[in-house]
């Protein structure tokens, strides 16, 4: 699995209009670039990154730009098959503690 970490997040008027239609602020989005859960790569060179802003899981799509450097390409609440990897993966991560 390619390690991803998120420093910045790109931001223009277009992602910013999106994002509203899925109900998610750039506050929310932010939060999860910087402490997202879990993250696969998608087509095109996009990543979806999981995680949790407040109690709600938000599933953001990013494309990289540079290192550390990522276009949000949207971002949206998860999905519930996402929801359910977040729930084992979080459980997993407590009995281990």
């Amino acid at each position: 699995m390619t390690r991803i970490v998120i420093k910045e997040l790109i931001w223009n008027a277009y992602n910013v209009e999106h994002i509203k239609k899925h109900n998610v602020t750039v506050d929310e989005a932010e939060e999860v670039g910087k402490h997202f859960i879990s993250h696969k790569k998608g087509k095109n060179g996009r990543y979806l990154a999981v995680g949790r802003s407040g109690s709600r899981l938000i599933s953001l799509v990013v494309k990289r730009k540079k290192v550390g450097i990522y276009y949000l390409v949207t971002a949206r609440d998860s999905s519930r098959k996402e929801r359910r990897e977040i729930y084992e993966k979080e459980k997993y991560n407590k009995e281990k503690i």
